[in-house]
């Protein structure tokens, strides 16, 4: 089995020689990729005009770390054409292969060049625009906030993980009712990514896809000061939520129930509730091709899941939850699986999960195991969301997820009272 060499910096000595050339900067934006040769352009040129056209008495500068593209990323931003005004460079990072690698050579960079803000865009955006540039960081730079997540409107079927699992994990467990803590594109103070450079987490998996997790929840649990920016429409390369999740979905749980356990004391001693205030209004809404999706698909990937995990589930779960997750499962098989019938509550989803996350810091065995085995009954919620909201519009279904955030909350003790419990 290959071991990957822990490196102290991602940066490159060609990134690091850029950084030293410009010698100090006010604002950096950061850009991670991989294999994005289709959309790169148009982000890596929009960002550049927008700090043209908004920072003109601002150094400025653009990163594209790149993670080593099999196609022409690195080739088309290169040839790209952007004003003289802003300095750019692409560059491969160095460290374990992900997105949080690649943004921890943002981090370093921004140390480096001691900005005063910092921001970070997606590369498969396809609608992003100049101002979400300004929007980003003006409040950064006028001192509003330390860091700034996207609040933005999305299709229904778009960010199941978000809908179902981060966002309302986040709002009930951490009181911060931040829509998008995994949304992609963040804002934050010089200070913050050097905050974020120097901690000992990248040889996890926030190298990977827990970077943005672990961004928004170390901000709230460290007590900086947080806003969200309205964008408007998000539009970019959004998957069936019924196909195969990947590795993503193990590395934002897994960092996402390690953070819980982290910051225990912070949220069980914490009752009020932290307004999180939604700054700037880009409200530009432009049409968005529908996401199709699969629902027959999850029902038979929860169906089997739950026939192959049934002993783990016994073992794992709350006896209540486990027997409810049991007839939901018997029905479905007696119905020959249709769909047109199957439910799954927000309230039975919200107990499984604070099962899995109070269970997670207990597991003495593979935690990557742990999350696999609840992959089917993310299927089995998701299902029944996708089936719920199918024929609302996307403003209706945006209060099905409120809801179900509100139910998360409603239960948060639930959770609280198995730390309780343990910790005696």
């Amino acid at each position: 089995m290959m071991v990957m060499k822990s490196y102290l910096s991602a940066m490159r000595e060609n990134i690091i020689r850029w950084a030293d050339d410009i010698g100090k900067a006010d604002i950096l934006i950061g850009i991670p990729c991989y294999n994005n040769e289709s959309t790169i352009e148009h982000v890596f040129t929009t960002v550049a005009e927008g700090l043209h056209k908004h920072f003109p008495d601002k150094t400025k500068a653009i990163l594209v770390s790149d993670g080593g593209s099999l196609d022409d990323t690195r080739e088309v931003i290169e040839s790209s054409s952007i004003p003289d005004d802003v300095h750019k460079n692409v560059g491969i990072y160095r460290g374990i292969p992900g997105k949080g690698t690649s943004i921890r050579a943002i981090f370093q960079t921004a140390e480096k060049l001691e900005v005063k803000g910092c921001a970070i865009f997606d590369s498969d955006l396809r609608n992003i625009s100049d101002h979400w540039v300004k929007d980003m960081i003006e409040p950064i730079l006028s001192g509003e906030a330390d860091y700034l997540t996207p609040f933005y409107s999305r299709h229904k079927y778009d960010g199941t993980i978000t809908n179902n699992i981060v966002y309302p994990m986040v709002r009930a467990i951490f009181g911060q009712n931040v829509r998008q803590p995994i949304g992609g594109d963040f804002g934050f103070s010089g200070e913050m990514a050097k905050y974020f450079a120097n901690k000992h987490v990248w040889d996890t998996d926030v190298a990977k896809f827990g970077i943005d997790v672990w961004m928004t929840v170390t901000a709230m649990g460290e007590g900086f000061k947080l806003a969200q920016v309205n964008l408007g429409r998000k539009i970019h390369d959004a998957k069936d939520p019924a196909s195969d999740l990947g590795p993503m979905f193990f590395q934002v749980v897994s960092t996402l129930f390690y953070l819980i356990g982290y910051f225990e004391k912070t949220w069980r001693d914490r009752e009020e509730k932290i307004d999180i205030p939604v700054i700037r209004d880009n409200a530009e809404l432009p049409d968005i091709q529908p996401i199709k999706t699969n629902i027959k698909k999850a029902i038979s990937e929860f169906v089997d899941g739950f026939k192959h995990f049934d002993s783990f589930y016994r073992q794992i779960l709350d006896h209540t939850n486990y027997s409810a997750l049991k007839d939901i499962a018997d029905e479905t098989i007696a119905n020959n699986r249709n769909h047109l019938n199957f439910k799954f509550s927000s309230e039975l989803w919200a107990k499984i999960l604070y099962d899995f996350a109070f269970i997670f810091q207990t597991w003495n065995r593979n935690r990557r195991r742990l999350v696999d085995i609840m992959t089917p009954l993310y299927f089995g919620r998701t299902a029944a969301y996708c089936l719920e909201v199918k024929d609302m519009t996307d403003e209706e279904a945006e209060k099905i997820v409120q809801a179900q955030a509100e139910k998360f909350e409603e239960l948060k003790d639930y959770l609280g009272n198995k730390f309780t419990l343990w910790d005696e």
